[in-house]
């Protein structure tokens, strides 16, 4: 009963246009107060209490340093060089910037762990430029938008930080399961390009030489360069997750203001106010989550979802598809760090009896909420490209149509072949 009270407050008060933080603080405080046992006076302490408890985290201190050093590298000037380079490497095939989209945009993934960063870093740069060759522009405004949605996928994510926290896995494996994940779906957008310039006749880019391509390349050597000492630092142990978020900033405001010179320290405060601001809407709706999930332990929810899962069926790949039909349908309407939030500490303990790997299940988790950035009616990336083509949304929703099958797709393969997300944690021993 008293997950019906929380459910209907929240859902009332999304209807209702209020912030999801305070739809997700007010559902959960309806829901204690709904709690025979639990006295008025001692729900509003556990509220204080609780979302204290759940910011006070030392691992989440990842997710406002990863936001802070996407910014500044976009801000940087790491973001042109990317792209001239991946134009470089496959502009010369048919379809030429569809494909240096995906391609920038996978590059760019390994910087910012954001979605909607990536999509505006990238996109600003490459649907005016694909409007210009002849692309028809919701297709352009919707292939951007699903190469964004691999910001959270390729490592380091700031879903993954949030995930390892809530359930208390391993970062770093986590980190290494996304890249064949990663890898699939942008292979995937690529064919998807190759197949639409066929049909539509759009053009490729001029053959590079081969001395072009290494002048490109050392141009965006130190922005590649810095993915490598994230993730290589972590791998081999020489400093966590938290600690590679602090060592990307350092290492991008070097490269912007000292070796690029594309960003001036006059520029610095807005990017730490922009970086302030997304972190704080963040930070505070885990900790409100935070309250919400002790409320549902406590009245034992996950066990009651879990038993209930369990009992339409005993074969762990119904389960896992319901789980995913789940995701993708609650990705549409729910803010994804939101859906994470939320949904997380009800899941997880299914999966653990079903014996599904956790690593497995938050590289899955990620995916399916990473296309819900491209899915209306709160898909963020799908507005971002909206704002730069200007396509309206109900032609960027028709036409992402295909990019979110493409992700579908490679979504059953790392559901139903572990071994795609495993592979790579295993062969690092994590």
């Amino acid at each position: 009963m008293s997950a019906l009270v929380f459910l209907l407050v929240f859902f009332l008060l999304i209807a209702l246009r209020v912030p999801i933080s305070f739809a997700l603080g007010l559902g959960g405080l309806a829901m204690a107060v709904a709690i025979p046992d639990l006295p008025l006076l001692t729900a509003l302490t556990l509220f204080a209490q609780r979302i204290f408890v759940g910011i006070d985290v030392f691992l989440l201190l990842a997710i406002p340093l990863f936001i802070l050093a996407g910014a500044l590298m976009e801000e940087g000037g790491a973001a042109h060089r990317l792209v001239n380079f991946a134009s470089a490497l496959v502009g010369r095939y048919r379809g030429g910037l569809g494909h240096v989209t995906v391609l920038s945009t996978m590059f760019f993934s390994g910087i910012s762990g954001s979605a909607s960063a990536d999509t505006a870093a990238v996109g600003s740069v490459m649907i005016p430029a694909m409007k210009r060759k002849g692309y028809h522009g919701p297709f352009a405004a919707a292939l951007t938008a699903g190469s964004g949605a691999l910001g959270p996928i390729i490592p380091p994510s700031v879903l993954m930080v949030i995930y390892g926290a809530m359930g208390n896995v391993s970062v770093a494996a986590l980190f290494l399961g996304g890249f064949i994940p990663g890898l699939l779906i942008g292979l995937g957008l690529m064919g998807l390009v190759f197949y639409m310039a066929l049909r539509w006749d759009y053009p490729r880019e001029d053959v590079v030489s081969a001395r072009e391509i290494l002048t490109r390349f050392v141009q965006a050597f130190l922005a590649l360069l810095m993915p490598v000492i994230i993730l290589g630092g972590v791998f081999g142990g020489v400093f966590t997750a938290t600690e590679s978020a602090a060592v990307a900033v350092a290492y991008a405001v070097v490269l912007g203001v000292l070796v690029y010179r594309e960003m001036t320290w006059s520029r610095l405060p807005k990017l730490l106010y922009s970086t302030g601001l997304l972190s704080a809407k963040v930070m505070f709706l885990i900790a409100v989550a935070t309250f919400v999930g002790f409320l549902f332990a406590h009245q034992r929810i996950p066990q009651i979802s879990a038993q209930y899962l369990l009992s339409i069926s005993g074969e762990t790949w119904v389960i896992l598809l319901l789980v995913n039909v789940l995701l993708l349908l609650i990705g549409c309407v729910l803010e994804v760090a939101a859906a994470l939030i939320i949904l997380g500490p009800v899941l997880i303990p299914i999966m653990q009896a079903l014996g599904v790997d956790l690593v497995q299940f938050g590289v899955v988790m990620v995916v399916n909420l990473a296309i819900g950035t491209v899915t209306p009616p709160v898909g963020n990336c799908l507005y971002i490209v909206s704002a730069i083509s200007g396509e309206s949304i109900g032609r960027c929703s028709v036409a992402v149509l295909p990019v979110v099958g493409v992700m579908v797709a490679a979504l059953m393969l790392i559901t139903f072949v572990p071994e795609l997300v495993l592979f790579m944690p295993r062969y690092f021993g994590y």
